[in-house]
């Protein structure tokens, strides 16, 4: 009787359905302005300098750099390289403070005519107009700022064509850069990386028509991971869609390692961020339809999480928690979120990949321009729109 009693006891014990509750909706919170400049001519970039924030990039033919406090005061602003053409669009900070700013510059500097051993009639009074020889920008130029100064050191490597340098990595060891650069049939990607004292190894040029490299990240052992979008075959990977995003092995002697293609049929992609945790960020374009995706991969470049989201396009990631781009649609984890035209959020998620809180910059902040952080500053969130640069924060 008793066994009965138990055989029925544990039936009705598995026929209770068992139930986990939905996770709990996030709640979108609003970020904080902390700063707001109107001079926002050329900026090509923001990134967080200990309590102050830098903007580079250039102004008519010439880059420059500038830094303003949290209420948006500015504390100086220099030309880059003011006796040549140049132009400034990436940065970055070392562990003890220095400021690196890459771009590109001509190594032809305007010269003047001779001065004359008598001076010869004018009757016009006219001004002599110095030579400019060419103005081609195929010298990778990487400026270095000291801490606590506003006087730039300029490194260059001379390239066979003019370049163009889209994203910079660094650690205690040295710096990478990756861009494109013209070719013979289009553009080829390029990777090259210098050390501490500007010293500047050779670039590595990957593809010949279709291919441009847009993030990089340093790995732990010496290897750089480098990512971009092609539209043609690479080491006898052929393209699957339109455009397929591109991430790139590449070895500390500078060779390619391995390539992975990120493809859809039919669809435009490019992974555009690179955190050194390797969480990435891109986006998928197929016909009208834009998203933006954010893929967490492993140091074997395996996805450990992913996520798409509708969006405008860009999207920037850091760390290995957020992503910040400007939605467009419904986000399924957020209770509070249904943005009736484009508007930035950011986005933070656990180490399992689980959405774990959102941020909001207004709605008439129609793009994002950069996620950068600083110690003392903290996570902070750059948008802009027609009238001024806006800067926001996560505390």
């Amino acid at each position: 009787m008793k066994r009965f009693l138990s055989l029925v006891l544990i039936s009705t014990l598995l026929a209770i359905p068992t139930t986990t509750a939905a996770p709990k909706k996030i709640t979108v919170k609003p970020l904080k302005l902390i700063a707001t400049t109107s001079n926002k001519i050329g900026v090509a970039g923001v990134i967080a300098l200990g309590k102050s924030i830098v903007m580079f990039g250039t102004l008519g033919d010439k880059s420059f750099a500038r830094a303003i406090d949290v209420a948006g005061q500015e504390l100086w602003n220099i030309s880059l390289d003011p006796n040549s053409p140049s132009v400034a669009t990436a940065a970055g900070v070392d562990s003890v403070g220095n400021l690196w700013i890459a771009g590109a510059t001509s190594l032809e500097r305007a010269t003047t005519a001779p001065t004359p051993t008598s001076t010869p009639l004018n009757p016009d009074n006219v001004t002599n107009v110095p030579d400019i020889f060419s103005t081609n920008l195929n010298a990778i130029a990487l400026w270095r700022i000291p801490a606590g100064t506003s006087t730039p050191i300029l490194y260059t490597a001379v390239q066979p064509s003019p370049v163009l340098v889209t994203a910079m990595a660094l650690d205690k060891v040295g710096i990478s850069l990756v861009g494109l650069t013209q070719s013979g049939k289009g553009n080829s990607g390029f990777v090259i990386s210098a050390n501490l004292l500007g010293e500047f190894s050779k670039a590595l040029l990957i593809g010949q028509v279709s291919t441009t490299l847009d993030a990089v990240a340093r790995n732990s052992d010496g290897t750089v991971t480098v990512t971009g979008a092609s539209a043609e075959t690479l080491n006898g990977k052929k393209v699957v869609g339109v455009i397929d995003g591109v991430i790139i092995k590449v070895s500390s002697a500078n060779t390619v390692l391995s390539i992975l293609r990120s493809s859809a049929p039919k669809a435009k992609r490019n992974w555009s961020s690179a955190s050194p945790t390797l969480l990435l960020g891109g986006t998928v374009n197929t016909g009208k339809k834009i998203e933006s995706a954010v893929t967490k991969f492993s140091k074997t470049y395996v996805p450990s999480w992913t996520y798409r989201f509708g969006s405008t396009g860009p999207i920037f990631t850091l760390g290995s928690m957020y992503a910040f781009f400007t939605s467009t649609s419904v986000i399924a984890q957020l209770s509070n979120w249904a943005p009736k035209k484009p508007q930035p959020v950011l986005l933070t998620f656990d180490t399992k990949g689980v959405m774990s809180g959102a941020f909001s910059a207004p709605s008439d902040q129609a793009e994002v321009i950069g996620l950068t952080s600083s110690n003392e500053l903290g996570i902070l969130c750059v948008t802009v729109n027609a009238q001024t640069i806006s800067i926001y924060s996560q505390r």
